[in-house]
C-alpha cells in the first residue's frame, strides 16, 4: 500500500518496481495489495514488477473496497466481488491469486453472501483462497460456516490490541491465519515520527486522532522505555515491534509496509529475534489500550470497519 496509496505522494514507478524487485532479493515471498491501493495503480505495479516471478511468491489482494468516482467505497455485492476479480487479475497480469480477502464487510450486504461469491471464484480456480479483513470474530464465524476463510487481516501492534478481545482466539480455535497489518503502528512504533507536522498533505495519518496535536505528545512518551529495550536487546525499535507481534502466537503473519529499501531490510531481520515472558510483559505494560492516547481512526474511517472495540 505505502508505495501507491495513503502516505502522500507515491513513490515514482520505476523506483516503486525497483525496491519490489529488491524485497524479493532479500527473500521477502509474500506481497499483499489491493483494488483500492491508488485506484488499482499498485496492483498494476506489482504486477510490472513481479509477474515474472509469479510461481515464486505468495500473492494476496483484496476486493469490495474501491475508489469511485474519486470516493473510497464500500460494495461487497456478489456481482462486483466478481468483477473486480477479473479487474485485478488483468491489472496484476495473472491468471491466478493466491488470496483474495473482501477488503470490508458491506453492513448492506450478508457477509456469507459476499463470501459465497469469492467461493464461486476457488472453484473456477481464479483465487486460491478467501480471506477477511477488519472483521470480528461473529463475522468470521459466519463466514467461515459458508466456506473456508484461510486468513483474517487486522491491525495488530503494541498499541492496536483489538485482536486480543476475540478475533486472535476465534482464528486460532479455527485454523484461520491471523495477518496483522501495521505491526509497526503506522510508523510510531519505530520513533521515526515526531510530531504530525512532519507529515506530508495526503498522508492518511493526519486524519487519525493518534498523531493529533492532542494525543501525539502523550503517545510519544510512551516510546523512551521501548527503544531503550531495544538499544539493549541490540536491535531496531522496528524490529522489536515486530518480534513481538510475532510472539503472540504461532498462527500470526506480520506484513509491515514501507516505501524504503533500508526498512525493508531492516523489517527482515526482525524473524530472528527471541524475547523472554519477563520482557514481553515489559512490553505489553510499556504500550497498551489502556495507556496509548486517541482512538486509532476517525469516526468516519471507524464505519468501514466490524472489529470489536474496547
Amino acid at each position: 500500500m505505502n508505495l501507491s496509496h495513503a502516505y502522500g505522494t507515491p513513490v515514482a514507478e520505476d523506483e516503486a518496481v525497483k525496491a519490489l524487485h529488491k524485497a524479493f532479493d532479500m527473500g521477502y515471498r509474500h506481497f499483499d495489495t489491493a483494488t483500492l491501493y491508488g485506484g488499482g495503480k499498485n496492483e498494476l505495479l506489482v504486477g510490472k514488477a513481479l509477474k515474472h516471478l509469479r510461481n515464486e511468491f505468495f500473492l494476496a489482494s483484496k476486493c469490495g473496497m474501491a475508489i469511485v468516482d474519486g470516493k473510497k467505497e464500500v460494495n461487497a455485492r456478489p456481482e462486483n466481488l466478481r468483477q473486480q476479480c477479473e479487474n485485478s487479475l488483468k491489472r496484476l497480469g495473472v491468471e491466478h491469486i493466491d488470496l483474495y480477502y473482501l477488503h470490508r464487510k458491506d453492513p448492506n450486504v450478508a457477509v456469507e453472501e459476499s463470501v459465497g461469491a469469492l467461493n464461486d471464484l476457488v472453484k473456477e480456480g481464479k483465487i486460491g483462497a478467501i480471506g477477511l479483513s477488519e472483521v470480528s470474530a461473529e463475522t468470521l464465524r459466519k463466514a467461515h460456516a459458508e466456506a473456508p476463510i484461510t486468513a483474517l487481516q487486522s491491525e495488530y501492534s503494541l498499541w492496536t490490541r483489538n485482536p486480543e478481545i476475540a478475533t486472535l482466539e476465534a482464528t486460532k480455535e479455527l485454523g484461520v491465519t491471523f495477518v496483522a497489518f501495521s505491526p509497526l503502528a503506522r510508523g510510531y512504533l519505530t520513533g521515526a515520527v515526531k510530531s504530525a507536522e512532519e507529515l506530508e498533505q495526503g498522508d492518511i495519518r493526519l486524519n487519525m486522532p493518534r498523531f493529533n496535536n492532542e494525543h501525539y505528545p502523550t503517545n510519544l512518551a510512551l516510546l523512551n522505555d521501548f527503544i531503550g529495550m531495544a538499544n539493549q536487546i541490540g536491535c531496531t525499535p522496528a524490529q522489536l515491534a515486530l518480534a513481538w507481534v510475532l510472539h503472540q502466537g504461532e498462527h500470526i503473519v506480520a506484513i509491515p509496509g514501507t516505501r524504503f529499501v533500508d526498512h525493508m531490510r531492516d523489517n527482515f531481520g526482525s524473524s530472528s529475534i527471541k524475547l523472554s515472558e519477563s520482557q514481553l510483559s515489559n512490553l505489553n505494560n510499556m504500550i497498551n489500550q489502556n495507556n496509548v492516547s486517541g482512538t486509532r481512526y476517525n469516526a468516519a474511517q471507524q464505519k468501514e470497519i466490524d472489529t470489536e472495540e474496547f
